[in-house]
């Protein structure tokens, strides 16, 4: 008997629907999935097949059914092949589009210093994702778990857990629903204690385990990625005679050079989520501690599917603010067209 497409859009609805409910799940239920367009009576003749291929089990006689170690293990085989298509699809698209934005962005911020007359700086574009969206156990040794995690923005991070006890694939199967059934979809910060508490419950002796694996998804996603800035412009401080003098204007080309505390800014700019749109510091506003004389104009551009990047431009506290709110309204426009046209 082979298992089609019909068969196995029913399977997965079974184990969707036992997922969510936790009870045998009858053909009246899955009749109504809207994407099927099938009778009760055609669904309870696919059922019967599933059962006799030894992927639903019946508990009790007029119940019914519930996926077999056979059916879990085939649904997590399919989930997991379509999303390491999909990562694989994603990242080749976005390799492409973040090199080429790259070339645009190194020259960005050129124009931009030689325009104004300011220092300037460009990140490059990455993934500012917090959500989890997909873990995979998987089974290194007697003794270690590969765990991996894949965050909103589709970004894939590994880390291997060490584990006290020899765990059969049954069991790293059966931990891999119950984690992706609860907690898929949430931030860490809503990942409260009323949820950990049930995930133990439910992991029985394996509690320990699934803390670990908490501890390694709050790892991936409050950690923060290498951020690369492209700087220009650094020597216009000289211009200005209140940046230049008592070795302020070696303190800001350091910082440039460095790139640590812009980077700082990058990072701090990103996660501000609510104001996203351009900022201006004006001296001791500044977040970075040698530009305490300075102000420090920045903009987050986006170019869609979770890609952001941060412009900044620094200058006297004198700065032409209308010219540089104007230019960096105009460049993000023009970034936007760009991206666009590489789509």
């Amino acid at each position: 008997m082979e298992l089609d497409d019909r068969k196995l859009k029913i399977l997965q609805a079974i184990i969707r629907n036992y997922m969510e409910t936790g009870e045998p799940v009858g053909s009246r239920t899955i009749s109504k999935y809207s994407d099927l367009n099938l009778s009760s009576a055609t669904i309870r003749n696919e059922m019967s097949d599933l059962e006799e291929m030894g992927y639903i089990l019946q508990p009790h006689t007029s119940a019914g059914r519930i996926p077999s170690d056979k059916g879990y293990r085939l649904y997590v085989d399919r989930m997991m092949e379509e999303k390491e298509e999909e990562v694989r699809e994603l990242k080749e698209l976005m390799i492409e589009r973040t090199d080429k934005m790259e070339q645009v962005l190194k020259q960005v911020v050129k124009v931009l210093a030689a325009n104004t007359n300011y220092a300037t700086m460009v990140s490059a574009p990455s993934y500012h994702r917090n959500k989890l969206k997909f873990i995979q156990l998987s089974k290194v040794t007697s003794t270690q778990i590969l765990t991996v995690i894949m965050t909103e923005g589709n970004i894939v991070r590994n880390k291997v857990i060490d584990v006290r006890e020899d765990l059969d694939q049954e069991t790293v199967l059966k931990l891999n629903i119950l984690l992706n059934s609860i907690l898929n979809g949430h931030t860490i910060e809503e990942i409260n204690l009323s949820m950990i508490k049930s995930l133990k419950e439910q992991a029985g002796i394996h509690s320990e385990l699934v803390a670990d694996v908490i501890d390694a998804v709050a790892e991936v996603i409050h950690s923060e990625e290498e951020v690369e800035i492209y700087t220009s412009g650094a020597t216009n401080i000289f211009r200005y005679p209140e940046l230049s003098e008592n070795g302020k204007a070696s303190e800001l080309i350091s910082t440039f050079e460095e790139k640590r505390q812009l980077a700082d800014l990058v990072n701090q700019t990103l996660a501000d989520k609510e104001n996203h749109g351009i900022q201006v510091y004006i001296g001791q506003e500044t977040p970075i501690q040698s530009m305490r004389d300075c102000s420090v104009v920045t903009a987050t551009y986006e170019l869609g599917e979770g890609l952001q990047g941060t412009i900044g431009i620094i200058g006297p506290k004198r700065m032409d603010y209308a010219n540089v709110v104007s230019t960096l309204k105009l460049l993000m426009d023009q970034l936007d067209e760009i991206y666009k046209g590489k789509r």
